[in-house]
């Protein structure tokens, strides 16, 4: 067994034991370095980092392979990776960009297939002069989207 192999299968374990918490990125350096990044459905407590590294290195021998380890949750700005994610999400701003365009706009629904966003923007009369506020809502499947990160507003 690699050392990549009894890391996941380490990591597999540890997150079994929070379904609640699942997995972002994972990186090993050539210098051993471990980098987990997490995230959760009701979000990431220091204690959810704390369980995952104890978990993980509890299951590693630093006399086979010295090495570090490194557990966060992914920050706020972070893109969003997995469709869990933006399940997580509804109800919030984000910032969705696909090759065409930038939308900041807030997230209605989220399944399998897409998410669906809806803004108010400023047009122009359809009968009249001036402008009118109008209610938007756009379906972006995921394959679709090249960023979208949750804007935090104060």
């Amino acid at each position: 067994m690699t050392f990549k192999e009894k890391v996941l299968a380490a990591l597999e374990e540890a997150l079994l034991e929070k379904p609640s918490i699942f997995l972002i990125d994972l990186t090993i350096t050539d210098a051993f370095k471990i980098i987990i990044g997490v995230d959760g459905d009701n979000g990431v407590i220091l204690q959810d980092c704390i369980d995952i590294s104890r978990a993980v290195e509890g299951n590693l021998d630093r006399e086979e392979q010295d090495f570090s380890l490194e557990v966060a949750s992914v920050g706020v700005g972070s893109p969003l990776k997995l469709i869990r994610q933006y399940k997580k999400n509804i109800g919030r701003t984000l910032i969705v960009k696909t090759a065409t365009e930038n939308i900041e706009a807030e997230l209605v629904e989220a399944n399998d297939l897409f998410i669906i966003l809806s803004w108010k923007a400023r047009e122009a009369k359809k009968i009249g002069k001036g402008k009118e506020t109008v209610q938007k809502e756009l379906q972006i499947p995921y394959t679709d989207i090249k960023e979208a990160i949750v804007t935090v507003t104060f």
